[in-house]
């Protein structure tokens, strides 16, 4: 078992036990979903980059790899700045609402750019 699961944010109780992607408190009977990528702190979500710098909405950043895009012959290149990013709570991990130049709106995860 792991010994650093976080106290229930409803009663603060220190029994929370995880249940598939859940997290649940015993006591009072609170589940809560704990965040991928992010960190729930004080009930503000925290969305980090690929290097830990915390990204806020409409931060400029820049994608740190070369990542497929479905349905185009070429994929978007590293080093792409994308500009007036929105952090959502996305499907799969996407929490970056963008739109990338010559590819349009779509959905990043925050593990594949960096800060500018």
């Amino acid at each position: 078992m792991s010994e650093n699961l976080p106290a229930c944010p409803k009663c603060s109780g220190e029994y929370t036990y995880e249940m598939d992607a859940l997290m649940v408190c015993p006591e009072c009977g609170h589940e809560w979903a704990v965040a991928e990528g992010g960190a729930e702190e004080g009930g503000a979500r925290v969305v980090k980059d690929a290097v830990g710098n915390v990204l806020n909405d409409g931060d400029t950043v820049t994608v740190v790899k070369a990542l497929k895009v479905k349905g185009s012959p070429s994929g978007i290149k590293a080093g792409t700045k994308v500009r007036n990013i929105r952090l959502v709570d996305g499907v799969d991990g996407h929490d970056i609402d963008c739109k990338v130049d010559g590819f349009g709106a779509m959905q990043l995860k925050s593990s594949v750019v960096k800060k500018v």
